[in-house]
């Protein structure tokens, strides 16, 4: 019998390397924000990814605001967002006063459809905005929504906080929008506990985000402020943190690729699919989920296998409950394609399993026998 630790959906995992930028920042007493790491975070980050400019925030969700910011967003601006995201990706319009329109996802990257986003301008040919998310390490089709924001000529941030490190056609995701935002919150691909960053190719841009960020200090020899600011920027201990992990980031990606394909693997024989993912794409795998089969719901449901799970002391969630569904932003608009709401079937039909790259094999063969039991 199993002994019953936790097996988290996906923690934290630390090398040793963090402790030598973190004990560099205590031997020169940086301990403060901005810094020598804060700095080689930036650039190693960008060099990663090949873009031009950084900004290490304090949040992802910082990092979209100063993108909304960027972006011109005033009261009663439209902005076009994924509906099937986490909060924090469309808060951000709402602190500008813009006003969200959902944009329903498509069934083969459960990402934002392009169809819809077409429709979605048609409707409303003013937008200013478009935010697209990458939904749990898989690309959207990133060129054609580029494309269509270009042709409509508004700007594109591409929410990366959930795909760093996987690639669109060849390509880094977090570097298709005008604006891009990662996060290394400390359920991440890699982590600094909580931060996030803003990347550009702008150089300008990136200048005027990290102005906002350190509370819109004028250049003056006192304390002179002409704009509103914000206390966004990272510190240094903790973007040391983000340099030692950022070390493995390479090697945490293959972990969580294995982990989605036993799964892929143990469930073939059941009535679920697993994410899915366009061919031209190249997941980061960050957390692997399934959908049950319709027409078996009304006989395994997903609470009673959350609570198999649970049971055994085994995490797992619902599927991010889509944002033209959640209370606050009911009066919103959504656009969907021939009447259907994918988004919804998604959330309705979804789990999040264990995607812990410290979790062993023989623990993830215990989670997979374990749902396969509820059926």
């Amino acid at each position: 019998m199993r002994e019953k630790k936790r097996i988290y959906l996906s923690s934290p995992t630390m090398h040793g390397d963090e402790q030598k930028y973190i004990k560099e920042a205590f031997d020169t007493n940086w301990i403060a924000p901005l810094g020598a790491n804060v700095d080689g975070f930036e650039r190693e980050m960008a060099e990663y990814l090949g873009v031009n400019h950084a900004a290490a925030l304090v949040s992802g969700t910082a990092a979209i605001h100063l993108a909304v910011k960027l972006a011109g967003i005033k009261p009663g601006d439209i902005v076009l967002c994924s509906s099937l995201t986490f909060s924090a990706t469309v808060n951000p319009v709402s602190y500008e006063g813009g006003i969200q329109v959902f944009i329903d996802s498509e069934r083969h990257t459960w990402n934002m459809d392009p169809r819809a986003l077409e429709k979605a301008f048609e409707k409303y040919p003013n937008c200013k905005c478009v935010i697209v998310a990458n939904l749990y390490g898989t690309p959207a089709k990133l060129d054609e929504i580029r494309t269509i924001c270009d042709a409509h000529n508004v700007v594109m941030i591409e929410d990366a906080a959930e795909s760093l490190s996987a690639t669109y056609k060849g390509r880094q995701t977090g570097t298709f929008g005008h604006l891009n935002v990662l996060s290394f919150n400390g359920n991440k691909l890699i982590t600094t506990s909580g931060g996030g960053m803003l990347l550009s190719d702008d150089e300008e841009a990136i200048k005027k985000a990290r102005f906002w960020a350190t509370q819109a200090r004028d250049p003056a020899p006192w304390y002179q402020h002409s704009e509103i600011g914000y206390n966004y920027r990272m510190s240094n201990i903790v973007a040391g943190i983000g340099r030692g992990q950022l070390l493995h980031l390479d090697e945490h990606r293959e972990l969580k690729k294995a982990i989605y394909l036993r799964y892929k693997e143990g469930f073939k024989v059941l009535p679920v699919s697993m994410n899915p993912y366009s061919e031209c794409s190249e997941p980061n795998f960050w957390l692997s989920c399934f959908t049950i089969n319709k027409g078996v719901m009304p006989y395994v449901t997903l609470e009673k296998i959350h609570l198999v799970l649970e049971k055994e002391n085994i995490e797992s969630r619902p599927i991010w409950k889509p944002m033209h569904l959640q209370p606050v932003y009911a009066s919103r608009d959504y656009v969907t394609l021939d009447g259907e709401d994918v988004g919804r079937d998604i959330f309705e039909c979804g789990l999040c399993l264990p995607s812990d790259i410290k979790m062993t094999e023989e623990e993830q063969q215990y989670v997979i026998a374990t749902i396969k039991s509820c059926f």
